[in-house]
């Protein structure tokens, strides 16, 4: 799943997407390069970012979703956004499903939405909004899980789904994400990857999340010796090779910026592990 973030501020790509025109020929590099999936999306949601209103999310996501439509480009399409008036837009537009990080608790309307449209729908887990969180390296005070992180992201995420299914969303719609980086430690974040079987038990797919976060940056400086995590657009390979670690324990989804790379890694792992390699994919 190829990010485009259609937004100013994003912590890793803002800006860069901005433009209709450029984000169209990036969704086309992405495919040609290996992406199955584009998630656009209009409101940053890094540590910090204040929220964008329907309408701003709208200018931003739509245009690049007909542009990219326009192009000829008909992979699957995510929209990324809290807020149903937005993800019905969209939807109108051409994308194909909601990637909903507050896990479809924001807006009340957001599941009837789903469900209305019989579209699919990934459910994320987090602890506060954006506006008022921090990046992983970074928290004064270590957020507190009742029964530890796993426990208490998967019961999170089982409530969401149930909810999703009590309004009608069809169960094989539902992908759940536990949230890598959003209201979470390092070790919390790393906890929770480890954790991911038990989340599997819940009886949906997986999502990873992880490219280029700051818990990437310092896992990779802790196991390099460096003084200080690398930024954002240095944090490539630390990104593939917690994504390969992922899926070897069952994430299954993997929504990362740099695709080329995300692709070949996560091939060659996946071929490791059936019995004919040339169908890996």
């Amino acid at each position: 799943m190829r990010i485009l973030n259609a937004t100013p501020d994003s912590f890793a790509d803002g800006g860069e997407h901005l433009d209709p025109g450029k984000a169209a020929a990036a969704a086309a590099r992405a495919v040609e390069a290996g992406a199955d999936l584009l998630d656009v999306g209009g409101e940053s949601t890094r540590p910090g970012a204040e929220a964008v209103d329907e309408a701003g999310q709208i200018a931003r996501v739509v245009p690049v979703i007909e542009a990219v439509r326009g192009r000829g480009i008909d992979v699957p399409i995510t929209v990324d956004t809290t807020r149903a008036e937005v993800a019905d837009a969209a939807l109108r537009a051409g994308a194909d499903a909601v990637n909903d990080v507050s896990g479809a608790s924001d807006d009340p309307d957001m599941l009837a939405l789903v469900a209305e449209r019989d579209v699919g729908i990934v459910l994320m887990h987090r602890l506060r909004a954006p506006a008022r969180d921090s990046y992983s390296n970074a928290y004064d005070t270590e957020p507190t899980y009742e029964g530890g992180v796993v426990a208490a992201v998967r019961a999170a995420l089982a409530s969401a789904a149930d909810a999703a299914r009590a309004a009608g969303v069809d169960r094989r719609g539902i992908v759940l994400d536990p949230g890598l980086g959003f209201g979470k430690t390092v070790a919390q974040n790393l906890d929770v990857m480890r954790g991911t079987p038990a989340l599997l038990e819940l009886g949906y797919p997986v999502l990873s999340g992880l490219s280029r976060k700051s818990f990437v940056g310092a896992t990779l400086a802790a196991a390099t010796g460096a003084d200080q995590p690398p930024a954002p657009a240095d944090r490539v390979w630390g990104s593939v090779g917690l994504s390969v670690t992922h899926l070897g324990l069952g994430a299954s989804i993997f929504r990362v910026h740099d695709v080329g790379e995300h692709r070949g890694a996560l091939d060659t792992a996946w071929a490791a592990r059936v019995a004919d390699p040339a169908a890996a994919r």
